[in-house]
C-alpha cells in the first residue's frame, strides 16, 4: 500500500498499536474482576495501572504534539506493557490465573510491544529527519 493509499491517522484512536493497548487494559480490567485476583487488592490495582498506562502513554504522546515526546512516551508506553507481562509471570507462578489464560495475555502483549516497538521507530526516523532538515 502507498502512503497516498494509507489511511490518515488524525488522533490517537487510529493507531492500531493504542488500539491493541485498548483492548489489553479491557481484558485485563475483566481479569482482575475474577477471582481469586479481585480479591488480590495491590496485586490487581499494579497490573491494571500498568495495563492502562500502556494505552494510556500512547495517548498522551500523540496528543503532546511533537515527534520527540511521541517517541518518549511510546517507551514508557512499551516498558508499561513489559510490566504488564512480567505481573501476569507472577499471576501464573502464585496461581491467581491458569495457564491458557496466561499464554492468551501474554501473547497479547507481545503483539502491542511489537506494535509499539514499530511505532517507536517509525517515530524515531521521522524525528531525525526533521532535526537533519533543519
Amino acid at each position: 500500500m502507498s502512503d497516498s493509499q494509507r489511511p490518515k491517522i488524525t488522533s490517537f484512536e487510529d493507531l492500531i498499536a493504542w488500539q491493541r493497548a485498548r483492548a489489553l487494559a479491557r481484558d485485563v480490567n475483566l481479569l482482575c474482576e475474577s477471582e481469586p485476583l479481585s480479591r488480590k487488592f495491590s496485586f490487581r490495582d499494579q497490573l491494571q495501572r500498568a495495563a492502562v498506562s500502556t494505552m494510556s502513554n500512547i495517548a498522551e504522546g500523540f496528543d503532546r504534539g511533537s515527534r520527540a515526546e511521541f517517541h518518549h512516551m511510546l517507551s514508557i508506553s512499551k516498558g508499561s506493557c513489559a510490566e504488564v507481562r512480567s505481573l501476569l509471570y507472577v499471576a501464573v507462578d502464585a496461581k491467581f490465573i491458569d495457564e491458557p489464560t496466561f499464554k492468551t495475555l501474554s501473547s497479547q502483549t507481545h503483539e502491542v510491544s511489537r506494535l509499539i516497538g514499530a511505532l517507536r521507530a517509525s517515530v524515531g526516523r521521522q524525528r531525525d529527519q526533521d532535526r537533519a532538515a533543519r
